[in-house]
């Protein structure tokens, strides 16, 4: 009997046989994620935990041969199952020998896609993580953690994924916000519409509402043609606004009645056109800081907080450390083509020690460096400076000393753990640069 926490993959530009291999699949007790094409299927491989790929091989633009190929050089423990609709002994040849397991012919019946997948499967099957409310899982949809706190996350992602409630995702730089925003997508019920990542903070403040609701041809100088919006290209799906704070307040507006009356407008149009789009949004900044000072709209802030999800920095589950360096040690490793790095307890306690003001997004950096620049044994020499000073700890001092004097001490120890980064610094103390710069003083 197939488990049911295996999650499958499905890639067809056909939009029927998408159909009927959900069906079948859910069927056979399994969860699957279905695409239509290859780029959104590495997309979803980068960003969820995939067991099995069943891939169409005939395709527009790439075709299933590339994705099998990809797999088995990025991806080499995930098992692919090709089906398709053109029986041909060479093309199987050719795609077994790029890393396929098997190849099915259309029309198969129930039966048959069974016996395939099991047979693809093997023995992985009794090695698939048992149900969130039983175990403690390391991963979850390409997030790691074993942390109190990550269990919190993916129970609420759980909670979460099948309803369309507005969620917001808050979270220091690099701690994986737009990648918990993928996990609610694929892994939900509406897996299979499209999930549409912007980052307003990337857009100049005059195009943001341009690229949201799309403008009609004439609308301003420059609009040569009518163009639809992320609304649009999310519509059915989900949409996810990274750094919704640098969203004006005029786009704020259009991004309320979007979300209350669901419905847009387009640039230059007279006529409103409804939307079904799931918004995600996320921010590394206090909202509530700039609703006090009138930077971002209070009513639209509640329209967005119906669900918080709030992801702790690293420095708060050091204990995730060494699963984090595991899993980013081999991926880049299998992905140079070399050993994995072997490291020692005691300069992995120096990893663990280290207050990583950059969060998950910096770790991965720091370990994909060191498989490039590093053979076979992690030295003390291969660890930075500033990585191997003390991270600041609320330790009472040998000596009395004013509490000015401890601020100061603890400021300097804070600085010293970032390599200076007065930004990174800021963050960890919670303070914004400008108090910052004045306590310098």
């Amino acid at each position: 009997m197939l488990d049911p926490q295996l999650t499958v993959l499905v890639v067809d530009d056909s939009v029927d046989m998408l159909e009927i291999l959900r069906r079948n699949l859910n069927d056979l007790g399994l969860n699957p994620i279905v695409c239509s094409g290859v780029v959104e299927a590495i997309d979803i491989l980068e960003s969820t935990k995939i067991d099995l790929v069943i891939t169409d091989l005939h395709m527009p633009k790439i075709d299933g041969r590339q994705l099998v190929k990809y797999i088995s050089q990025h991806f080499n423990i995930t098992p692919v199952l090709v089906v398709t609709g053109y029986p041909d002994v060479r093309a199987a040849v050719d795609v077994m020998k790029l890393g396929a397991l098997e190849y099915l012919i259309k029309p198969f019946t129930n039966d048959e896609l069974k016996e395939a997948i099991e047979n693809v499967l093997g023995n992985k099957i009794q090695e698939i993580t048992t149900a969130i409310s039983t175990e403690k899982l390391s991963s979850f949809h390409g997030i790691i953690g074993v942390s109190d706190v990550m269990q919190k996350l993916y129970q609420t992602i759980e909670r979460t994924k099948n309803n369309k409630a507005t969620v917001l995702i808050t979270g220091e730089s690099g701690t994986g916000k737009e990648m918990v925003a993928r996990a609610i997508h694929y892994n939900s019920n509406f897996s299979s519409a499209p999930f549409v990542p912007v980052n307003c903070g990337a857009i100049p403040d005059q195009l943001l509402e341009s690229e949201l609701f799309g403008h009609i041809k004439g609308s301003f100088t420059g609009a040569f043609t009518t163009r639809a919006g992320f609304f649009q290209a999310a519509n059915t799906g989900t949409l996810f606004l990274d750094e919704i704070s640098n969203a004006s307040l005029t786009v704020q507006a259009k991004l309320l009645r979007a979300i209350q009356d669901k419905e847009i407008t387009m640039l230059g149009a007279t006529k409103s056109q409804q939307i079904d789009v799931r918004i995600i949004t996320a921010s590394n900044s206090n909202l509530l800081e700039m609703i006090d000072k009138q930077m971002f709209r209070e009513d639209l802030y509640y329209r967005l907080n119906v669900v918080t999800v709030e992801i702790p920095p690293l420095r708060d589950r050091r204990e995730d450390i060494p699963h984090l360096f595991d899993y980013f040690n081999k991926k880049y490793s299998n992905e140079q083509k070399k050993a994995v790095l072997k490291i020692s307890k005691p300069l992995l306690k120096i990893l663990i020690d280290y207050a990583w003001p950059g969060n998950v997004r910096e770790l991965e950096n720091f370990v994909y460096r060191l498989v490039i620049m590093t053979d076979k044994k992690i030295t003390i020499e291969d660890i930075p400076n500033h990585m191997k000073m003390q991270s600041p700890t609320n330790e009472i001092p040998d000596t009395m000393m004013t509490l000015a004097d401890m601020e100061k001490r603890y400021i300097q120890k804070v600085l010293n753990a970032t390599g200076n980064n007065k930004t990174k610094a800021a963050q960890i103390l919670n303070i914004d640069r400008k108090t910052l710069r004045e306590k310098l003083k």
